[in-house]
Order: C-alpha cells, then sequence, then structure tokens
C-alpha cells in the first residue's frame, strides 16, 4: 500500500514539473517570436525572397504556375508514349514481326485489311519476300500466324503516329498561345523534327530486311544493324528531352547520366542476335575475353558486326556505366 502511494505521489509531482516546464517555455517561444518579428520588419533585407523563374532551368518567367504544369504534364505524356513505343518495339522485335507489313505509307496503311479478302492480298505481298520463304522453309506459315505478326507490327506503327498526334497539336497550341520562351522554341522545334524523321528512319530499316540482295532464303532476314541503332537511338533522344523538359517545369535540372552509349552498343547486339553468342558470365565461356575478336576486315567493323566483339563492348559498358 505505501509503495502505491509513493507511486502515486512521484507521478504527481512529475507531471506538475512538466506542466510548470511547458508553461515556461511557451513564455519563452511567444517572447522569442516577438523579437523576430520586430526584427524582420526593421530589415526588409531579411524578407523571404521569391526564387527566379530561371531556377526552373528554362526562361519560364512569362509563365504562370498553372501554364508550367500544363505543358510539363504534357510533355510527361509525351515521355511516357515514347517510352511505350520501345517496349513494343522490344515485343515487335522479339516476336520477330517487323518484316510483317511489306509496304509503308503515312495515310493509307493506318487501315488494316478488313475482310478475308483482304487479308489473303496482304499475306500474297509478304509471300514474295524473305522473311516468309525462310520461315516456310521447314514449315508453311498459316493465315492467322500471319495476322499475329502483322498486328504486332501495325501496333507499333500506330503507336508511332499517336506520339506524332499527340505531340504536334499540343504544341502547336502551345506555341500559338506563346506558353514557349525562345529556349524552349528551339527545343520543341527539334523534337518535330525527330519525330518526322522517326517515321521514315523506321521504314528505312524495314526495307533493309526486306532487300533480296541482301537476304537470302537460307539465312535469317535481318535488318541492317545501323539501322536498327539509329531508329531505336532517336527513340531515347526524343524520350529524353520530353522528360528533361517536362522535369524542367517544376525543378531545377540536376546532374547528367551519360548511358546514350550503352543503349547504342545493345541495339548493335539486338540487330546482330549477338546476345546469344555467349551464355555464361562473367567468363566468355572458359576466357575472359573471347577469342575472334578482330576476325574482320577492315579492323573497324568489328566493332559493329563481328557479334563477338559487339557482345563484349556491351557486357563491360554495362560494368563500367555502374561507377
Amino acid at each position: 500500500m505505501l509503495n502505491i502511494v509513493l507511486c502515486s505521489f512521484r507521478m504527481s509531482f512529475l507531471f506538475q514539473v512538466a506542466v510548470r516546464s511547458a508553461s515556461g517555455l511557451s513564455c519563452r517561444l511567444s517572447s522569442t517570436h516577438a523579437s523576430i518579428s520586430s526584427i524582420l520588419k526593421s530589415r526588409p533585407l531579411l524578407n523571404v525572397v521569391k526564387i527566379p523563374a530561371r531556377q526552373f532551368g528554362i526562361d519560364v518567367a512569362g509563365m504562370n504556375a498553372k501554364e508550367r504544369k500544363r505543358v510539363g504534364y504534357w510533355l510527361f505524356l509525351c515521355a511516357g508514349m515514347c517510352y511505350g513505343a520501345v517496349a513494343i518495339g522490344g515485343l515487335t522485335r522479339l516476336t520477330e514481326s517487323g518484316l510483317s507489313m511489306v509496304n509503308w505509307d503515312l495515310f493509307r496503311s493506318m487501315r488494316p485489311p478488313l475482310s478475308q479478302k483482304e487479308w489473303e492480298e496482304e499475306f500474297e505481298r509478304y509471300k514474295m519476300y524473305p522473311e516468309y520463304q525462310y520461315k516456310s522453309s521447314n514449315e508453311e506459315m498459316t493465315l492467322s500466324q500471319f495476322k499475329f505478326i502483322w498486328n504486332m507490327e501495325y501496333g507499333h506503327r500506330m503507336w508511332g503516329r499517336a506520339i506524332g498526334i499527340v505531340f504536334l497539336l499540343p504544341c502547336a497550341y502551345f506555341w500559338a498561345k506563346g506558353y514557349f520562351p525562345a529556349t524552349m522554341k528551339r527545343r520543341m522545334a527539334a523534337c518535330t523534327a525527330l519525330i518526322l524523321a522517326q517515321g521514315g528512319i523506321g521504314w528505312w530499316m524495314v526495307k533493309s530486311g526486306l532487300d533480296p540482295s541482301k537476304n537470302s532464303e537460307s539465312s535469317v532476314p535481318r535488318v541492317s544493324q545501323y539501322r536498327l541503332a539509329t531508329h531505336l537511338s532517336i527513340a531515347f533522344v526524343l524520350y529524353s528531352l520530353f522528360l528533361y523538359n517536362g522535369i524542367s517545369h517544376f525543378v531545377a535540372p540536376q546532374g547528367k547520366q551519360k548511358n546514350i552509349e550503352r543503349s547504342f552498343s545493345g541495339a548493335i547486339v539486338a540487330g546482330l542476335d549477338a546476345g546469344l553468342v555467349y551464355n555464361s558470365w562473367p567468363k566468355f565461356a572458359d576466357s575472359w575475353i573471347p577469342e575472334n575478336m578482330l576476325t574482320r576486315s577492315p579492323t573497324w567493323r568489328n566493332f559493329f558486326e563481328n557479334d563477338v566483339t559487339t557482345q563484349f563492348i556491351h557486357r563491360n559498358l554495362v560494368g563500367v556505366s555502374i561507377f
């Protein structure tokens, strides 16, 4: 019983001390707040300074917060669609669908085959090119199989056209409304040129895989790795431009990272199917440095056309980029 009474007494004493301490602290804080307020009023140089619009990394002094958000979110949408285009393009390559559409037209090719007759006509056009001849050398391709790869490539092309619409129409509106300062106008003009060129470069790449003189019936038809790397690199440049400029409308830019070399090297590896040469890691079979790295002449061609060399370079670029 005595212990309970002593415990209650101690708790009461501690509570009173805490209350008195809090009261004293409150009085001191009120006094300090009053002193700071009087100092700020007497010394205008200590007033809060607004962060200049230039802090956003581009000159957006003529844009209010609402306009900056509109442009920023629109650029984020364009960046997301570019990311999606790269992903869809990767699926198109993995399913070997990229050479299924043998014609290219900016507007007429937007309409897919709708009837059985139109599908059969499209299939007959595809049969005239090396990829069909190679795929049918062991087993005849069916119309349903052709429809699958055709729709994959069709989806990739339509996604690219959608990016053009989503970028160009709002860009024209924002430009006409005066949302873009001089710096942004130059950047948006560069993005417009890259988007318009990307479609032509894509077809230029596909044509290299349709050329009978470069693809025989017994070999796997491939597009030029140079053209594939160019096509992919432009997609990365567009993605980076959209993302960087979108972020610049919200926060100041930070340090830059340079990974485009690794991406370009990866495109070369994909174009040559060089990723299949060595499936061991970290060594190349039993060696740290693989054989047959400099078998082509002139020597510089090995860095772009030798599957062993390109895989070796790509692996090491990835390792170096970690640091």
